[in-house]
């Protein structure tokens, strides 16, 4: 939907998980979108874009990475609309080409994405024209080693995806594989206050203002996180897990075992846990979800709630 303080021009699906947001950029030279959602939503991303665009089309798509919730409608959208542009950040172009799964983080973090491709390069240091406007490239690692956000220094309006949230930041995915990207993540926050933006367009919730507010409790997150790594890891296993459960709905807690031990990220999770099973691990896990009102017990049955 459009939104007042955004330049002319741009609007925001603003998505539920699974999917991240969508951002529609439309100009005399055709529509641009960046990010797609998640494969289980591509339906419905296709739907937006063509309720959003109507005759016209889509002539350009862009992922600020390549997390499965931003780039699983890619597919899709390159069916839907012949001859469209993908564009993706350099880091991890060699995966895409081979369709590696494992360097595209899908296969450890148990999630899908159908296959894609793309036609160039988002290099940070650089400009481009989406819609109206002219928009930075920024590097902004942390919670994707080759992610990258936009800004349109005139609005002052940053596409921030999962860099920083009205609430927070994304999981530091890095961390999970035991590289350390804490300080990446500070130095991501330390450049989006320097370009300080009036609004952000974040990855997840609704378009904000108060930036200032946001970059100091994602500060406060960090410090917590790089004073107990292991609350992030506890954190991090338990967005994989709802993640999981909002896709599937229900699972049983014998099939959610055999998708842990399918999993990397979360098989890693229970052994940095040391001297407990891996059944009495996600038995734990499973608790805190159902104790936090993320899910519930039915049974031999785990329930998204």
């Amino acid at each position: 939907m459009a939104h007042p303080a955004l330049p002319p021009g741009v609007s925001v699906f603003e998505r539920g998980w699974l999917s991240a947001n969508n951002i529609v950029l439309e100009g005399p030279e055709g529509a641009t979108l960046v990010d797609s959602g998640y494969a289980s939503h591509s339906e419905q991303t296709v739907a937006l874009v063509e309720s959003a665009l109507g005759p016209h089309p889509l002539v350009q798509l862009l992922n600020t990475h390549l997390h499965s919730d931003h780039c699983g409608g890619n597919a899709a959208l390159q069916a839907r609309y012949p001859g469209l542009q993908t564009w993706i950040p350099p880091g991890e172009a060699e995966a895409v080409r081979a369709w590696d799964e494992t360097r595209l983080s899908y296969q450890h973090t148990g999630q899908q994405c159908p296959r894609f491709g793309f036609d160039g390069l988002l290099q940070p240091g650089t400009e481009r024209r989406l819609g109206q406007q002219t928009w930075q490239v920024h590097a902004a690692p942390g919670h994707d080693p080759h992610s990258v956000i936009l800004f349109e220094p005139a609005s002052a309006t940053l596409i921030s995806a999962d860099a920083l949230w009205e609430n927070g930041f994304g999981v530091v995915f890095p961390e999970l594989d035991g590289i350390a990207a804490f300080d990446e993540v500070a130095a991501t926050l330390d450049l989006i206050e320097r370009l300080s933006p009036r609004t952000v367009v974040p990855g997840h919730g609704a378009v904000f203002h108060d930036v200032a507010s946001a970059l100091t409790t994602a500060r406060r997150r960090l410090d917590g996180f790089v004073r107990s790594p292991e609350r992030h890891q506890q954190y991090a296993t338990k967005v994989l897990l709802k993640f999981k459960l909002l896709e599937w709905q229900q699972i049983g807690l014998d099939d959610l075992q055999r998708w842990m031990q399918q999993t990397p990220h979360m098989r890693e999770a229970a052994r940095r846990m040391g001297g407990a099973s891996e059944e009495a691990w996600l038995s734990e896990l499973v608790a805190q979800l159902v104790a936090s009102g993320a899910a519930r017990l039915q049974g031999q049955q785990l329930l998204n709630a």
